[in-house]
């Protein structure tokens, strides 16, 4: 059972896969970290031997993730919010940020699920 910044690499899957189980690694930069350490990306977790699971540990965690960069972007976004930043704004009022367009998508976000139109006279019901 291999532990990578507190985080269960699960040994089922391929190592490719299974290190973006960690926050911050992705798949292009889990390929260059097996690249760079020589580890087969096709290998499981469990195959590993101590010797590269030390690598990769020491590897992975140079780099910042998990908790470290979760602190790390949500105090880069309370920033822009303490400057009054346009995108600090943005963020507080739980919009779009990135110049997206508002009045069609965006729905799930801003909360206004669009319901399906009928027509204005309500039906009566016969009793």
């Amino acid at each position: 059972m291999l532990r990578i910044a507190g985080i269960t690499i699960p040994d089922n899957k391929r190592l490719e896969i299974a290190l973006t189980v960690l926050y911050g690694v992705g798949r292009p930069r889990a390929q260059a970290v097996l690249s760079s350490l020589g580890i087969e990306p096709g290998k499981r977790a469990g195959e590993l031997s101590a010797k590269e699971e030390g690598a990769l540990r020491e590897t992975v965690e140079k780099f910042t993730v998990e908790g470290e960069l979760k602190r790390q972007i949500s105090s880069n976004i309370r920033r822009l919010k303490d400057i009054k930043a346009h995108r600090g704004n943005r963020h507080a009022k739980r919009l779009p940020v990135r110049g997206q367009r508002t009045k069609t998508n965006s729905r799930t976000i801003r909360g206004n699920v669009r319901k399906t139109m009928t027509s204005g006279r309500r039906k009566l019901e016969k009793t």
